[in-house]
């Protein structure tokens, strides 16, 4: 972490810029969403909508005018001021196929760094009425609502909760990860922003991905960190840089990691009207 930190009228200030942009976006998104909107498709086959762009572009501009010469980095428009002292993190909507799909679970997420080292997270879904956010020594908040990670130990006594299991389980960064699902107490895919929140405020227990992106992580980051729990890769890098990304309540995360990288023999598939776990999950 870095030696520099910042202002406590700083954090407020970057919370405030961070609230304000988030109340427009809001209306942004619910404006397009279950309407006909653009929708076009990058080249990694994922889609984007009009107005993704939009509220990038938005936040961009609001993000320039209040903090001259800061560092962006966002999913529509790429990076701009390479090592600012201060870095703003955009996702205009995270979760974009559900927005296009009128499945209410997505989010604008914004976070903040200065001097390397993530100070602000803020995650805002207006299709679910609730918006979350962490500041470096405020706490992690659900509205006006301390939140903090669950007290559960053990992995048998934990929902888990991931992005894309044929991702995930392709990507070759969780080897373990169906074994260890296997080992839950509960296992649900809720995927995106939504699963870090989970975790958060203490409704799971971990939540694992692969193939995301800073700008999905950043705010995740300090709002875990902030309600007492931990973010690392799959092999246990405190960093949004990598490939994978594990967040839990902390209490199980070295069990998890271990778990995760554990190469599991090929077992004989289950026999028809073997259903007693999947019937213990419902």
């Amino acid at each position: 972490m870095s030696e520099i930190q910042p202002s406590q009228s700083a954090l407020l200030r970057w919370r405030d810029v961070a609230i304000a942009i988030c109340d427009e976006a809001d209306a942004m998104a619910m404006a397009g969403f279950r309407r006909d909107v653009k929708i076009s498709t990058k080249p990694d086959k994922s889609l984007v909508t009009e107005i993704d762009q939009a509220i990038e572009h938005m936040a961009r501009a609001r993000l320039r005018s209040e903090f001259p010469g800061c560092g962006i980095v966002g999913e529509e428009e790429g990076t701009e001021v390479v090592g600012a002292e201060l870095c703003w993190y955009v996702d205009p909507i995270d979760g974009t196929h559900n927005y296009v799909r009128g499945v209410p679970v997505f989010a604008t997420l914004l976070a903040v760094s200065f001097e390397d080292e993530l100070q602000l997270g803020m995650v805002s879904a207006p299709g679910l009425h609730e918006r979350w956010m962490a500041w470096r020594g405020g706490g992690a908040w659900r509205g006006s609502e301390r939140i903090s990670v669950s007290g559960v130990a053990t992995i048998e006594d934990s929902q888990l909760v991931y992005g894309s299991r044929t991702v995930d389980t392709a990507s070759g960064y969780m080897p373990g990860l169906d074994a260890t699902l296997a080992e839950a107490w509960r296992e649900r895919g809720f995927g995106d922003f939504w699963g870090y929140m989970l975790v958060a405020e203490g409704a799971a227990e971990a939540m694992m991905e692969t193939g995301a992106h800073p700008w999905d992580w950043a705010a995740p980051l300090v709002i875990i960190e902030e309600a007492g729990g931990r973010f690392t890769t799959a092999t246990g890098e405190r960093t949004i840089e990598g490939a994978s990304a594990v967040a839990t309540n902390g209490a199980v995360h070295d069990e998890l990691l271990h778990r995760l990288g554990r190469v599991q023999p090929r077992q004989a598939r289950p026999s028809i009207g073997g259903n007693d776990d999947a019937q213990r999950q419902r």
